[in-house]
């Protein structure tokens, strides 16, 4: 590789790694959830528009744990520990639809801004629905597609409310579907989930 070469490729690198900081700033300060969103933001406030330049999802998730540990050492595990408590106690609520938690909560960059995210596993959504009446908590529905392969994307039925002051965010996905988890979107790898079990071991940690 010539000098010219080598040098644009250390450019490329050095703008990559100043886009993923500016992006988990983003996420950590400003609330962003949504790692595209958040990496064209940083890219656009740093002047840098070379799509070359934009770091992966991966590289961010690095940069937020980074951020977090320079900026937030104090407050985040703790902060933490509250929504892994508050989603003990909603996995125990759920508990007869096979819940599994995923996203920053599980593993382990949630914030002040981070829902606590479940999926569910039932083939018949309304039930979750009415188990929410019965207590009479208020909730939003949505829907949200998820990757089930590299193939193949659906549309699943969210369940958005509150508990103890935190927002819980329920996806709910068939049964069958619980034998293999969705495709996560920072790696395209199976998500990683948590039964209550290794949720509780996560609690026990010091």
């Amino acid at each position: 590789m010539d000098r010219h070469a080598s040098h644009a490729q250390e450019r490329t690198i050095e703008q990559r790694r100043r886009i993923a900081v500016e992006a988990a700033r983003l996420i950590s300060e400003e609330g962003l959830r949504d790692y595209r969103q958040a990496k064209r933001k940083a890219a656009a406030r740093l002047g840098l528009f070379d799509e070359a330049s934009l770091p992966g999802n991966r590289e961010i998730e690095e940069a937020l744990r980074e951020h977090q540990r320079l900026f937030h050492s104090g407050d985040q595990p703790l902060t933490l520990r509250r929504l892994r408590e508050v989603a003990r106690e909603a996995m125990r609520f759920f508990a007869r639809f096979e819940p599994r938690l995923v996203g920053p909560v599980l593993e382990g960059t949630a914030d002040e801004h981070s829902a606590v995210c479940l999926h569910l596993y039932s083939d018949h959504p309304l039930d979750v629905e009415s188990r929410l009446h019965e207590h009479g908590i208020p909730f939003e529905v949505q829907t949200r597609r998820l990757r089930l392969d590299r193939d193949n994307a659906e549309d699943f039925p969210v369940f958005l409310f509150a508990a103890d002051d935190s927002a819980i965010d329920v996806t709910v996905l068939p049964y069958d579907r619980l034998r293999q988890a969705p495709l996560d979107r920072i790696d395209e790898k199976p998500m990683p989930r948590a039964t209550r079990d290794a949720l509780e071991a996560l609690l026990e940690e010091r």
